[in-house]
């Protein structure tokens, strides 16, 4: 993958392009980014940055050595590369663009299959190959969703993967001078990851690790003590809006719609994609007239409806809440500067319509209790919480929430 195809992230670009430049990469690298940031996909064109063969000057077959990390013994400073990106066509770029470089190794989270088994990555990596060409902007549970074979499977990072990492890292690189591990989802690492410490902060000649992570808190402190932190900021949502088009021909009306529901979240741009269909608009409004107007029976049957859509699906609709309960703010803010309505250019009429409703029945504050409830309700279904109990508990907490307002009306 060739940074052009990373969606944004301009400033991580450059900056990682000045690094390799001048020869000042760190040993280690952490990616940190929410999911649909493009982490993996910048650690995939990095990689096939450093290996490609017009942007360090080396053949394949090459043994001069040097090194990215400043002067080291026994290297020599490479000159400074003027490509900005990798070639895309030479042998290394090729390899890398399919995931069969044998000098870039990738590590992360398995399943186990069969009892008593103890997975590495290695018996995953067909797998894996078809995951990142198919989905390189894809989560962990997508990625466990494909390879697990029974229910509640639980990806994790395993001690005998550790010791496979080093066993790899001691190996001589084959074509490229670097050697490359890209660790995906190091916080399936936990207390094992102590077996990696001693190679990450001392590691092999001409030997980088790339760790892509979502959560800095839940990666061991002694691993990310160790690395260069490289932040991977939500996308804008013009960027996203510009790759619907453009990568997934999506109707410019839809993509703007999608872009400004999915939270710098490329990936849920995609899953909104598949449910398109789905009128979250209305959805809405049968919620809030329930809550508001027409009671417990209708509570219940909406309640008993949205718990069959799915968890996916269920998170679009709490995301595309969110989204309006925002828009709501933005309307009522701008308003307050001296403006009887907000641009239909700024803001779609069928969301603004929304969002004055919105603000009639719940003041600034309540918008802002219902966020943090919408987001801890998020939080629970991407951990399984049982639907049905969810959202029945939802329903009463933003009842009392909006109690003694007016009433939405359809």
């Amino acid at each position: 993958m060739q940074f052009q195809q990373v969606i944004g992230q301009f400033p991580v670009k450059k900056q990682l392009v000045e690094l390799v430049q001048h020869n000042r990469l760190s040993h280690a690298l952490l990616f940190l980014g929410k999911e649909g940031t493009g982490g993996l996909p910048m650690a995939l064109a990095l990689a096939q940055y450093i290996v490609c063969e017009k942007v360090n000057g080396k053949s394949a077959s090459s043994t001069t050595a040097a090194s990215l990390f400043g002067e080291e013994p026994g290297s020599t400073s490479l000159p400074v590369r003027a490509l900005t990106d990798a070639c895309g066509s030479c042998p290394s770029c090729q390899k890398a663009a399919q995931l069969v470089h044998p000098d870039i190794h990738f590590s992360y989270p398995t399943v186990t299959r069969k009892p008593g088994e103890t997975p590495v990555a290695t018996d995953f990596i067909t797998e894996w190959r078809e995951f990142v060409k198919m989905n390189p902007y894809g989560n962990l549970f997508e990625w466990v969703e494909q390879i697990k074979e029974k229910e509640n499977s639980q990806g994790k990072i395993t001690a005998k993967e550790c010791e496979d990492i080093i066993r790899k890292l001691s190996l001589k690189s084959f074509e490229s001078e670097y050697k490359i591990m890209i660790i995906w989802m190091p916080e399936e690492l936990e207390k094992e990851g102590n077996k990696l410490l001693k190679i990450i902060e001392e590691p092999p000649l001409n030997t980088l690790f790339i760790l892509v992570a979502e959560n800095e808190e839940q990666i061991l402190p002694t691993i990310v003590s160790r690395c260069q932190l490289i932040r991977l900021m939500p996308l804008d949502r013009n960027e996203i809006e510009e790759a619907l088009i453009s990568r997934n021909k999506t109707e410019p009306a839809k993509a703007r719609q999608i872009s400004g529901v999915c939270d710098g979240n490329y990936r849920e741009a995609l899953q909104m994609l598949q449910h398109a269909e789905e009128d979250w608009e209305a959805l809405l409004r049968d919620w809030l007239n329930a809550i508001k107007r027409t009671g417990p029976l209708a509570q219940a049957k909406w309640v008993d409806e949205v718990s069959r859509l799915g968890r996916e699906k269920q998170k679009q609709f709490l995301r595309y809440f969110n989204h309006m309960l925002e828009q709501a703010i933005h309307l009522r803010v701008y308003q307050q500067g001296d403006s009887s309505r907000i641009p239909d250019s700024i803001m779609p009429g069928n969301e603004l319509d929304l969002a004055e409703r919105l603000n009639k029945i719940a003041a600034m504050d309540q918008q802002e209790a219902i966020i943090k409830e919408l987001d801890r309700a998020s939080y629970y279904i991407e951990r399984n919480a049982h639907g049905k109990m969810l959202f029945h508990a939802l329903t009463i907490k933003l009842y009392h929430i909006l109690q003694d307002r007016l009433v939405l009306e359809s």
